[in-house]
């Protein structure tokens, strides 16, 4: 069925305007409480990344579970991997998490996982979808849900992400700059790699509700990268807002995205004997990347663009890692969504296993130009755009004058209103040339 409100990763949308109103965050809870807990009772974990607006909807959620007869379990501010995790732990029915992850202060959102600790399925989306247009149906007064916080979340989750890093292994000696984006990360990432024997300098840490993503993360990672430089230290992590993703940078700045991270990932694996089926990336992923894993031999898959879809084709495929290149990684032997702290932990244990530095970890894959624009839609409908006769030519003629060299993809993003426009070829002047020649045809139908 289409779609009406749930895109590639929950809910999401600017505060005030439809969907993210408190009153369709306390029908959603509702409607997911009948859905996931159809015969009543069950309890939910409900989990938020540091919006402002983040208060406004969990009292909503948990108003609409209890609506429905489900107990809610609250553990404020975390990072969305953290309530996959907890979710399994406390053998709740599900774990929801309030964050528009990457986005600005003035969006939100809300995302689902299963009692399993993974994103729900399409059917299970479906039917909340279904119950959004039907009418409140309130338990009996003495079926109503209780609610309760969990103080020892945190501490919880700082032992699940060191549990990742094996015991006998220790950071002591590496200096370790944390950007936690001024998001959900900010008071466990620092504890983590402290704990683990890192030398850590943290910033992006101060979160006001304002300011979550503002300048820093792991989308603006230039903030990471001075900061790396000006403290020489060993390496960098950049979270996003959510924490569950991340982009590394090594000693000199430079900047490592998620298919080098996959990369390095993959590599460290195989030289321990644990790798296990394809390796996943998505249509978005650099073919550098592809053409590097094939040369030692190792299968390389290409699901659609978003971690629920790279899921879906390790778990089909008998895989344990895969990744998007903004740095949200799947290491299924380690956990069962994408994890930033996790994955960059990883990373980091390679590190100390081998006696390399990032860019020494790199070699064998060089990477071919890649360009990727996003353009606003400005209120457009991104299939009707995408759809006319010369945003199609113009992708049309890109592909011809790139051939066999070159690729070219056009898709709407999951979680922001915009097209987004990747080339990719050998040349990357050419690259430059066919992106931005695309870019303006569709910016001149949306403007």
């Amino acid at each position: 069925m289409a779609r009406k409100y749930f895109g590639t990763d929950g809910i999401r949308g600017r505060v005030g305007s439809a969907p993210m109103t408190p009153e369709f965050a306390l029908k959603l809870g509702w409607a997911a409480g009948r859905v996931l807990s159809p015969e009543g009772g069950g309890k939910v974990l409900i989990g938020k990344d540091t919006r402002i607006s983040g208060y406004m909807f969990e009292s909503a959620l948990e108003a609409g579970f209890a609506a429905a007869g489900v107990d809610v379990l609250l553990v404020g501010v975390l990072p969305t991997p953290a309530i996959a995790y907890l979710t399994r732990t406390f053998r709740a029915r599900a774990g929801v998490v309030i964050s528009a992850s990457h986005n600005p202060f003035h969006d939100n959102g809300v995302k689902f996982f299963s009692d399993e600790g993974r994103k729900l399925p399409d059917e299970q989306e479906e039917q909340i979808e279904m119950l959004l247009d039907e009418s409140i149906e309130y338990a009996e007064p003495e079926q109503i849900g209780r609610a309760r916080r969990i103080d020892s979340a945190q501490g919880r989750y700082v032992e699940f992400c060191k549990g990742s890093f094996r015991s006998e292994r220790s950071l002591k000696g590496l200096h370790v700059v944390v950007d936690c984006a001024h998001g959900a990360t900010y008071n466990v990432a620092p504890h983590v790699f402290s704990e683990l024997g890192a030398r850590v300098t943290t910033i992006g840490a101060e979160p006001d509700g304002l300011n979550i993503n503002d300048g820093c993360g792991s989308t603006h990672i230039e903030f990471l990268s001075r900061a790396v430089v000006e403290n020489g230290a060993d390496l960098g992590v950049a979270l996003d807002g959510d924490g569950d993703r991340c982009i590394l940078v090594d000693a000199d700045g430079s900047v490592l995205d998620g298919d080098d991270i996959l990369y390095i990932l993959t590599c460290s694996r195989l030289e321990e004997g644990s790798l296990k089926g394809p390796v996943v990336g998505t249509l978005m992923s650099n073919l550098g990347l592809e053409l590097a894993l094939r040369a030692k031999g190792i299968e390389f898959e290409r699901a659609n663009v978003g971690d629920r879809y790279v899921l879906e084709r390790l778990q089909a495929s008998g895989g344990v890692l895969g990744g998007e290149s903004s740095g949200h990684i799947l290491c299924l032997d380690r956990t069962t969504t994408g994890d930033g702290i996790v994955s960059a932990l990883q990373v980091v244990a390679a590190m100390v296993t081998s006696g390399r530095s990032l860019r020494e970890l790199l070699g064998g894959m060089t990477k071919c130009p890649q360009l990727l624009i996003n353009v606003p839609l400005n209120g457009q409908a991104a299939p009707a755009v995408m759809d006319l006769d010369n945003v199609k030519q113009a992708v049309q003629n890109s592909q011809a004058a790139m051939g066999q060299a070159g690729r070219v993809l056009l898709r709407p993003s999951g979680t922001e209103p915009l097209i987004r426009v990747m080339v990719e070829g050998q040349d990357a002047a050419e690259v430059q040339h066919q992106a931005e020649a695309i870019a303006d045809v569709i910016r001149s139908v949306t403007h």
